[in-house]
């Protein structure tokens, strides 16, 4: 199996879409309490992903991410959310974020088990705002920004490549964390 392949089997191991709590947004029966205090905890993961852009030394694409920051605020503003993190999931999933992003040898695979996920993820979400919600235009500005955003796996894609076996070694173990950390963020959330 090819490296990209490895990444994707794990990915889709912890497809972000089969979790209960997008699929309740999707079909529009997810209370708009858990919404809120998904967009206030997610946008502290949202806020670490240009630290991963940064170690791979894409300082442009790290702006970009601090932009998408400013858009999740958009959505966290339109629909009543806080700011504080409200979920000890939350802040593994950000404690972990910060480590691996930081990190080159990890960075690559922790940005792929968001990246690889965010335009699929972003589509459905948008497609629930859209259908069940009552959201401002702003609100769902990330989220249309993302639903086709490819450009970030297929820069992913070539970094992947270049690793050394060890490198890709970590990169691998840092996208199935991340994966499950997201995962379990969207537990505490939805379980509350």
């Amino acid at each position: 199996m090819g490296r990209i392949a490895e990444l994707d089997s794990i990915v889709s191991q912890h497809d972000l879409n089969n979790h209960p709590f997008y699929q309740d947004w999707v079909a529009g029966t997810l209370p708009a309490s858990k919404l809120q205090a998904y967009a206030a905890d997610y946008g502290h993961f949202i806020a670490t992903i240009a630290i991963g852009w940064d170690t791979m030394g894409l300082h442009a694409l790290a702006d970009e991410e601090r932009y998408h920051e400013e858009l999740w605020q958009g959505f966290r503003t339109s629909i009543g959310a806080g700011d504080a993190i409200g979920r000890v999931e939350t802040e593994v999933l950000v404690e972990l974020a910060r480590k691996d992003f930081a990190i080159p040898g990890t960075c690559v695979g922790a940005l792929y088990a968001f990246e690889a996920q965010q335009p699929r993820t972003s589509a459905s979400k948008l497609a629930g705002l859209q259908t069940h919600y009552d959201v401002a235009p702003e609100g769902m500005r990330y989220f249309e920004v993302h639903a086709n955003d490819l450009s970030e796996v297929e820069i992913l894609h070539e970094a992947v490549d270049k690793l050394s076996d060890a490198e890709f070694d970590a990169a691998r173990t840092s996208c199935e964390n991340i994966c499950k950390a997201m995962w379990l963020g969207l537990d505490g959330v939805y379980q509350a």
